[in-house]
């Protein structure tokens, strides 16, 4: 199949602070795809593109701005409000880092499968999207102090009943974002991985019984059938998985002390409770 990549064809943003490299690239194709896989196409577009450095958002020179990598579509973390602006959990608590550290906070809305080559080209400086420390994580990027604690759950459709268990996963099919760690949990229990481009995307693929399952993160899941009202798919299992999500930065890199350090002063304060609670009724940021 030949593809081709325009950069820079639709340019218009939603709010101030707010920059979409992924709404500046645009991929056409002579033959029309199923929609999972021109999404995967996308993804794979703008890891190359981010890895390569063809695209013009970048860090930035000034300052007293920083730039921050976030999906945009991985509610209630980071998502697009009603309004059109991006909002969110994670969103506001990197703001109200920002904030502590004297910094206007720019969002670079990126795919999750593109957002360490993101962060790794400079695209941006950190990364605010629910990632989970992991030792080769830790190893590879700067990590914060964690700022989430959640446990990892199996979504399965309303009227499955094969799948009360992580260990019954073992030759079933899942869909997960390729990079995340759900998707090793997933594997490590002998599921088949299907990759997608994140939650709402693997959410379509089980709903239609193109995969059996999905292993994610309890406080999307539940935020997700809260908000749909959706009973065609159900949590029919723990993961056995309690995950702690800190922001990202490259290695070395001082600012991490200054985010942890902005987290310490949040936590103290209430900030970080208050926060929490508005999205999830409860402390998460313990």
């Amino acid at each position: 199949m030949i593809a081709i990549l325009s950069i820079g064809s639709h340019l218009a943003y939603p709010e101030p602070g707010f920059v979409s490299c992924a709404d500046a690239v645009s991929v056409r194709t002579p033959k029309r795809g199923t929609f999972v896989r021109r999404k995967l196409f996308a993804a794979a577009m703008l890891a190359i593109i981010a890895a390569t450095g063809l695209t013009a958002c970048g860090s930035s020179s000034d300052p007293n701005v920083l730039k921050v990598g976030t999906e945009g579509t991985y509610s209630p973390f980071s998502y697009q409000g009603s309004d059109g602006k991006l909002t969110g959990y994670d969103i506001e608590v990197i703001q109200a880092v920002g904030d502590k550290i004297g910094k206007k906070i720019e969002f670079v809305q990126t795919p999750w499968d593109a957002i360490f080559a993101g962060l790794e080209s400079k695209r941006f400086d950190l990364v605010a999207n629910q990632v989970s420390i992991t030792d080769e994580r830790k190893a590879k990027y700067a990590l914060s102090q964690s700022y989430t604690t959640s446990e990892g759950v199996i979504l399965t459709r309303g009227d499955s009943t094969g799948i009360n268990a992580l260990t019954d996963l073992n030759g079933k099919t899942t869909a997960q974002s390729a990079t995340s760690n759900w998707a090793k949990v997933a594997q490590g229990a002998g599921a088949k991985v299907e990759a997608v481009e994140g939650f709402v995307q693997a959410v379509q693929l089980l709903k239609t019984g193109r995969v059996d399952a999905t292993v994610n993160d309890s406080l999307v899941a539940l935020d997700y059938i809260k908000k749909n009202g959706d009973t065609s798919v159900k949590i029919a299992a723990k993961a056995g998985e309690v995950s702690h999500q800190a922001f990202a930065a490259r290695k070395d890199d001082a600012l991490i002390g200054q985010v942890n350090t902005a987290l310490d002063q949040l936590r103290a304060d209430g900030t970080l409770t208050k926060i929490a609670e508005k999205y999830f009724g409860t402390d998460v940021s313990k």
